[in-house]
């Protein structure tokens, strides 16, 4: 099985659509994630849910999709995301069944992406790659009470996020070396994270090399070298449908007032507005 999806971004640059890569093979399962962690979200001009294919939930049906592989393999490259998600996709990881669990970290495990890393066996940094451990942050609204109980609240989930970095370490890191590193917001060099006990080795760039070439005999995968190969690749659900030709469009100065949009736009301001103003509702995000 491979699942292949195109980064997409709108005329600002915002990334639509998340890349994600899982390829799996005989006895090993390869996943890819080199994007942001971001939970499913909502399109609040349609109503329609987004989904987030780096999300606990995406995740956790891939590998409950590859229930029976006996191997791991885990690629990272990111800037970190929501905690919330990564504790899920950490937690999903723990309960599969696979009899080795590797994270590789190719570029950056930023935030919430060292997070995950702790729940695979053994962690590999590539020469020059990085983790980076901080802080929590959160977006809060309400009254004076309710945001000292929100700086509150996130000293006890620290807390109990430190636990799982301090579990990884074993006895190469105490609770307040950790505790400074983190406020600090510090990038760690694979070094430092061997120092600290978390990795467990660095691998040079032909090492990385031999490594890859070795699993690719073991477990045969089709590759792709370059990105713009992945529209030449044969699609599993078949090919694709011809596209229709697209029709001339003339922009109009005016809106159309009876344009669906224009309709939709009135009815949304109050979910809006609750959305993010309510002062009962906090979002937290380790970014």
């Amino acid at each position: 099985m491979k699942i292949r999806q195109q980064m997409t971004r709108d005329e600002s640059g915002r990334v639509l659509q998340q890349v994600m890569d899982v390829k799996q093979s005989g006895d090993a399962l390869e996943i890819y994630i080199y994007d942001d962690i971001e939970p499913d979200g909502h399109d609040w001009w349609s109503g329609e849910t987004i989904e987030s294919d780096t999300s606990a939930r995406a995740i956790g049906a891939i590998l409950e999709q590859n229930a029976d592989v006996k191997e791991i393999r885990m690629y990272v490259n990111s800037r970190g995301g929501s905690v919330l998600e990564a504790m899920g996709i950490r937690a999903h990881l723990l309960r599969h069944g696979a009899e080795k669990k590797t994270a590789y970290v190719d570029g950056w495990a930023a935030s919430a992406a060292s997070f995950i890393l702790t729940a695979c066996d053994e962690i590999v940094m590539l020469h020059g790659s990085m983790q980076m451990l901080h802080a929590m942050w959160a977006i809060v609204a309400g009254n004076a009470d309710q945001l000292r109980k929100a700086a509150d609240d996130l000293d006890r989930m620290m807390a109990g996020n430190r636990q799982i970095y301090l579990e990884r370490s074993g006895d190469k890191l105490t609770e307040d070396e950790l505790i400074q590193i983190m406020d600090a917001e510090t990038w760690l060099t694979a070094d430092e994270c061997i120092q600290y006990g978390l990795a467990d080795r660095i691998m040079a760039s032909k090492d990385y090399q031999a490594e890859r070439q070795a699993a690719r005999v073991a477990d045969p995968v089709q590759e792709v070298e370059d990105p713009e190969q992945v529209a030449d690749l044969p699609d599993p659900e078949g090919p694709d449908q011809p596209e229709e030709p697209a029709e001339d469009v003339v922009a109009d100065d005016e809106p159309d007032p009876d344009d669906d949009i224009c309709q939709k736009v009135p009815d949304r301001v109050p979910d809006i507005f609750a959305a993010l103003l309510g002062a009962r509702e906090r979002t937290i995000k380790d970014a």
